[in-house]
């Protein structure tokens, strides 16, 4: 089951076979709410494990970046003492740690946009808990109001399938309810946005560019 089971579960069908198996709607719910702090507790530890994930390969582009600008300053140390093998090995390890930089950016971008998708789904599922569990107490009134006016319907009438019938009718009132909450809840989720990820495209260096200034740095040095 994935984390997010029961957000996508919120549907027409899956309302209806719940209220159609339940004797009891008010506790049909409640063990409803129930499954879900299950799963966002569940979605908590998911959420928790991809954050990690995001820091983790932060700190090894950090690391390999610094690795990066050490190298070149080392290089530069290096021409200017007239040792160009340990300038040329110095710019090999440098390259090494820049390809390095490339290939756990990409997967840091990517875990950094889905730790973010991730959160925002944990706030929505929050939220249509929150919505749910105040719907759930107004019903729980409700249906303590209705089992009332039931009893007196009852007693009056002398008749229980009049009764019945409105009490159906009722039942068909909250299905409508719960439908129109499940509606709204599902326009109120949010795509996922490539601001991110475009933004890290821009930042990326240009090589060649840098190339070119170090070696204008290291001939200036040189005359």
């Amino acid at each position: 089951m994935s984390l997010f089971k029961r957000i996508r579960d919120v549907s027409l069908a899956n309302i209806n076979a719940l209220l159609d198996k339940a004797e009891d709607p008010v506790k049909m719910l409640d063990q409803y709410l129930r499954d879900m702090e299950e799963d966002i507790a569940d979605a908590e530890t998911g959420v928790a494990k991809q954050i990690a994930l995001e820091k983790r390969l932060k700190q090894q582009v950090d690391e390999a970046r610094e690795m990066t600008a050490k190298r070149e300053q080392q290089a530069v140390q290096a021409l200017e003492s007239d040792r160009e093998d340990l300038a040329r090995r110095a710019l090999e390890e440098k390259q090494t740690y820049e390809t390095k930089v490339k290939d756990i950016e990409s997967q840091w971008i990517k875990a950094r946009a889905s730790a973010d998708s991730l959160r925002d789904q944990l706030r929505q599922m929050k939220s249509e808990y929150d919505k749910l569990r105040a719907k759930r107490d107004t019903l729980v009134a409700r249906a303590e109001a209705a089992k009332a006016q039931k009893k007196i319907q009852e007693a009056f009438s002398g008749i229980g399938s009049a009764t019945a019938r409105e009490g159906f009718d009722r039942m068909e009132e909250k299905v409508l309810q719960l439908e129109a909450e499940a509606e709204a809840a599902g326009e109120m989720r949010a795509g996922e946005t490539d601001l991110d990820r475009e933004l890290a495209e821009l930042a990326k260096p240009d090589v060649e560019a840098e190339l070119a200034a170090l070696k204008a740095r290291v001939q200036k040095k040189a005359q």
